[in-house]
């Protein structure tokens, strides 16, 4: 699956595409391409044809997503401990999200209590501190800045290489 980088009006990042929601946006008047790849589809009668869009600008400017701070969730934890766990570091599987302070203790869900953890780790610290249970954090929690989060996006993404060739090239 081809994926499209969206670009605001001011070319600020804001998401990451499907090709056929690249194709609509196109159609649509919405965007301008930036930048596209050497495949071409065209409609049945082959009187259309588009090259598939790599980088998407729209033309009109849409708010971000995030206003004043990158909301709480699982996943925006997730991706501020960059898709690891924190305890042991393995970057595949499913996470969890493990509380320092557990929540029977008082612990609040909040960006400084909350780490990714593996299961294996998450079952090996159960309802105790890190301490308790032996076990040392990898990277300290903290609550990300918008441009820190989008950063870690895009980089996960490998959005940031693509937009370093498209502006040095």
């Amino acid at each position: 699956m081809e994926r499209v980088i969206l670009l605001n009006s001011d070319y600020t990042f804001l998401n990451v595409l499907s090709w056929k929601k690249a194709v609509t946006l196109i159609v649509k008047g919405k965007v301008e391409v930036l930048k596209a790849t050497d495949k071409i589809i065209h409609n049945m009668e082959r009187t259309v044809k588009i090259a598939i869009p790599l980088i998407l600008r729209l033309l009109k400017m849409v708010r971000t997503l995030y206003k004043t701070k990158v909301p709480f969730s699982k996943a925006n934890v997730i991706a501020r401990d960059n898709f690891s766990c924190v305890y042991c570091g393995k970057k595949r599987g499913n996470f969890n999200i493990d509380h320092l302070v557990p929540k029977s203790r008082g612990g609040k869900s909040t960006w400084e209590n909350c780490v990714s953890s593996c299961k294996k780790c998450n079952s090996k610290k159960s309802n105790r501190l890190p301490s308790e249970a032996g076990m040392f954090l990898k990277k300290r929690p903290y609550q990300p800045t918008i441009h820190e989060f989008l950063q870690l996006k895009m980089n996960k993404l490998g959005i940031k290489k693509i937009l370093e060739e498209y502006v040095y090239n």
